[in-house]
């Protein structure tokens, strides 16, 4: 993958965070989109597919290994927002009360930058849908996609200059 694609990768990873975050402070249709314990996931998620992407693209000497931490972030990304998205399937099968949140907001992130990492959201919330699909939902189709790209082209062999 060439350094303007890693570029492009970890740009609009940090852009879906960014968006993320926007929708908390400022909300939508007058809803407050508070992060669940499993969105501050999905954010750290997203963020390890930045900073791999944009090392790999500055330390071309440990392209692969920067590579493979940014596909293993999208696979960890992708199943975090799965079980989101299942939960909001099954509202049922949350209490109400997640010992995750207690967790993730005991974290020195989540206490330096609380309006990027503190979870103050239920996972199980129904808010409202942004172009027809929720959160959870868009952060699964992104981290899928992300991760497609970035398993192809882990396996494509580089161009070799003659």
């Amino acid at each position: 993958m060439s350094r303007t694609q890693y570029l492009s990768i970890a740009i609009f990873s940090l852009t879906l965070v960014v968006f993320a975050v926007l929708l908390q402070q400022a909300g939508y249709k007058n809803v407050s989109f508070l992060p669940c314990p499993l969105c501050v996931l999905q954010r750290i998620g997203f963020l390890g597919i930045a900073i791999s992407c944009f090392l790999a693209a500055g330390l071309t000497s440990f392209k692969k290994l920067f590579h493979s931490i940014a596909l293993l972030s999208a696979v960890f990304g992708a199943a975090i927002a799965g079980k989101q998205v299942w939960l909001l399937s099954h509202p049922e099968s949350s209490c109400g009360i997640d010992p995750l949140e207690v967790w993730i907001n005991q974290f020195q992130l989540a206490q330096a930058l609380p309006w990027l990492f503190k979870a103050d959201g239920l996972c199980s919330a129904k808010l409202p849908a942004i172009f027809g699909l929720q959160v959870p939902e868009w952060s699964l189709l992104w981290f899928c996609v992300l991760l497609l790209i970035l398993t192809f082209t882990f396996f494509k062999k580089a161009k070799t200059k003659v």
